[in-house]
């Protein structure tokens, strides 16, 4: 609502109802404020504004609608929430062509002496079949049994070849919401932090210990109900520090990673700037880490975790 010395009268001062003057209504509902609540629909009603309370009531769903379209419309068309829906669609392109693939492989099996498996199967089936993935008319070397089996792989490739331009794309983008945490985790990781935490926002607020379980929220709850260990980490296996790091000491690299994420994070939503030294630091953390594994065999003795 908005508070000034010569209109206290809220949201509707110098919003005209005549015109359904909705655009001014929303600038006052999203930007102002007043430091105490007041009689707003009695104040309405004696500015002129409507003319009774059912009528302001109806102006303000009106108005405070309006606005929450704004917001939405603003925040989906961020850069992040871009990010955010091209690497969903990426991982759902992959895992609908491998699921996909399977299946082409379990029935190209019952037709197929020369039968494989996976997307490169489905690749050969096309290839064998000498035509594209966007003809319509299947190729007439083949009985009318097979044809549907070339027409299911021609549209496994087309899935895998989406993801493909959907992974490239995720690659060139991801730099450039993100840049530091692009560059510590790789431009693919980054962007399914961004995507498991809502937004890049979302993200930054987050302490270390959430990042470095994210995507494990199965796991945790099972710890959490006292049917698991807890979880030393989520998607971040992926990473080389912790995958590449002896299963003794990974509990210690995903939390050293988890921590210069977060910090990668808030330096990209709050500042942007660019900060190697995070890089660098981290390879130093991982190093000393996976050095107690070398110590740990020259000395006989077992692991910290």
């Amino acid at each position: 609502m908005n508070e000034s010395p010569s209109a206290d009268a809220g949201w509707f001062v110098d919003v005209d109802p005549d015109r359904a003057d909705l655009e001014s209504a929303v600038a006052a509902i999203r930007e102002g404020e007043t430091s105490t609540p007041r009689e707003w629909p009695a104040l309405a009603v004696e500015a002129g504004f409507v003319d009774d309370e059912p009528a302001y009531y109806d102006a303000l769903k009106n108005a405070t609608t309006e606005a929450t379209r704004a917001t939405v419309t603003e925040r989906e068309a961020a850069d992040d929430r871009q990010l955010v829906h091209a690497v969903r669609a990426m991982d759902d392109c992959d895992r609908t062509a491998n699921e996909l693939a399977e299946r082409l492989a379990e029935w190209g099996g019952s037709v197929d002496s020369e039968s494989g498996t996976g997307v490169e199967y489905a690749r050969t089936l096309v290839d064998r079949s000498g035509r594209n993935s966007t003809d319509t008319v299947p190729s007439p070397d083949f009985g009318p049994d097979e044809r549907p089996i070339h027409s299911l792989a021609a549209r496994v490739t087309d899935l895998a070849d989406e993801a493909e331009d959907l992974r490239r794309f995720v690659e060139r983008r991801t730099p450039v919401v993100a840049p530091n945490l692009a560059t510590l985790a790789g431009p693919v990781l980054a962007a399914r932090l961004i995507s498991l935490a809502g937004g890049l926002e979302p993200l930054a607020k987050k302490p270390s210990g959430t990042i470095q379980v994210l995507g494990a929220e199965d796991a945790l709850f099972a710890h959490l109900r006292g049917h698991a260990p807890s979880p030393k980490h989520g998607i971040i296996y992926v990473h080389d520090a912790v995958r590449g790091t002896h299963p003794d000491h990974r509990g210690s690299a995903a939390r050293a990673l988890a921590g210069k994420l977060a910090i990668a994070a808030r330096v990209d939503h709050y500042s942007g700037e660019p900060r190697p030294d995070l890089e660098a630091e981290l390879n130093e953390r991982i190093e000393a880490i996976q050095a107690r594994t070398a110590d740990a065999d020259a000395n006989g003795g077992d692991g910290d975790e």
